[in-house]
């Protein structure tokens, strides 16, 4: 890769509008918080994850409408690469461009492209394996399985992308002598004979402001519409009047899609040693607690704790906290948790979940207690 002859520049001029600049630092905002999130913390982030997801996706779908009716430098068909161009700027023998370089036009499709493709895989894993969101209706757990995969792989090729992006500016600040980090802060760059003659036009601000606002509406109106349809295959919401009084007078009362029929059968035959207790209770009660729990098992709904769950532990098929599910999610949190009040039991779901009885944890409704002395 050559090195360009550097001549003596005129005084700066502006390239990066303001709205340029705004949405690159946004976004890098927004990635560093959404990686952070998804790569470092534990679920309890999950908010702040999607949150800055979803505006990583509103920032990119506002630069895509501005590379259409924005400032010269900023259109796509300002920069939109073509093959000779490419090579070229590659070899050192084409123009320096005083907007994005071939190069940098490829960064900036593919990091848009996989933002976009996070935020739809993002939405396809809440709908389908947390039942949550406007895809909610339409999804199921394979398909949030499978979503996840992918919203994994394309995270890790942002960080990959991110890493060749802050590179490429190191080697082209260089190659130009020109601070190329700097000039997304000011919006100006220098201005030298033989630069790549940039595309003719006149920002349309108003008309961009019309498209974004109409397209935050349309969405917006669209994912509410989404949202508002029944999800079928969900847990039971009420339970059982007999199962909360005769379960709820030891311990909180386990939804029923959290374990399979078979496991609840295992469970209910033997109630005159129910993990390391006495807990007979009448024949015919018990067995309409059992019939109960098993129309409503695990195999009855499409959740992911449901799918999970219903991988028990051969050794111990009725044990909620043996599952291997169970032990992999909560692998990190220290024993001194289980042990102190309020929590006081591996078992006790509902005092981190708030909505554990509903058979939903959803991640938006964990809290770890803090310590009490009651």
């Amino acid at each position: 890769m050559q090195t360009r002859s550097r001549t003596v520049p005129v005084s700066p001029v502006p390239v990066w509008d303001i709205w340029v600049r705004l949405f690159h630092w946004g976004l890098v905002l927004c990635m560093v918080t959404a990686a952070l999130t998804g790569f470092l913390a534990d679920a309890r982030w999950a908010a702040v994850h999607v949150a800055a997801g979803l505006a990583a996706a509103g920032l990119v779908l506002a630069r895509i409408v501005w590379g259409v009716l924005g400032t010269p430098h900023a259109r796509f068909a300002d920069f939109l690469p073509r093959p000779a161009a490419l090579l070229a700027h590659i070899r050192g023998t084409g123009p320096r461009h005083r907007g994005h370089n071939p190069l940098g036009a490829l960064m900036v499709l593919a990091l848009i492209a996989a933002v976009l493709a996070l935020t739809v895989s993002g939405l396809v894993i809440l709908g389908g394996w947390f039942r949550l969101g406007p895809l909610a209706a339409g999804l199921d757990p394979d398909a949030g399985q499978a979503a996840r995969a992918l919203h994994e792989v394309v995270a890790f090729a942002v960080l990959a992308l991110v890493a060749l992006h802050v590179g490429g500016v190191a080697v082209e600040s260089r190659r130009d002598g020109e601070n190329l980090a700097r000039s997304m802060v000011t919006g100006r760059k220098q201005a030298r004979p033989g630069d790549a003659r940039p595309i003719e036009g006149r920002p349309q601000g108003a008309s961009a402001l019309k498209v974004i606002a109409g397209l935050a509406a349309v969405l917006t109106l669209g994912a509410l519409a989404l949202w508002a349809r029944p999800a079928d295959n969900l847990p039971v919401r009420q339970i059982d009047p007999l199962t909360a009084e005769e379960c709820g007078a030891c311990h909180m009362v386990y939804h029923p899609s959290l374990l399979p029929a078979a496991s609840w059968r295992q469970v209910m035959t033997g109630l005159d040693s129910h993990f390391g207790e006495n807990a007979w209770i009448a024949p015919a009660d018990a067995a309409e607690i059992e019939a109960w729990l098993t129309a409503n098992a695990a195999e009855t709904v499409a959740t992911g704790p449901a799918t999970l769950f219903s991988r028990t532990d051969p050794a111990a098929p009725g044990a909620l906290t043996e599952t291997p599910a169970w032990r992999r999610i909560h692998h990190d949190l220290p024993d001194a948790l289980f042990e102190r009040a309020p929590v006081l039991s591996r078992g006790n779901c509902a005092a981190c979940h708030a909505d554990a009885e509903t058979g939903l944890f959803n991640p938006f409704a964990i809290k770890l207690p803090k310590e009490t002395t009651e």
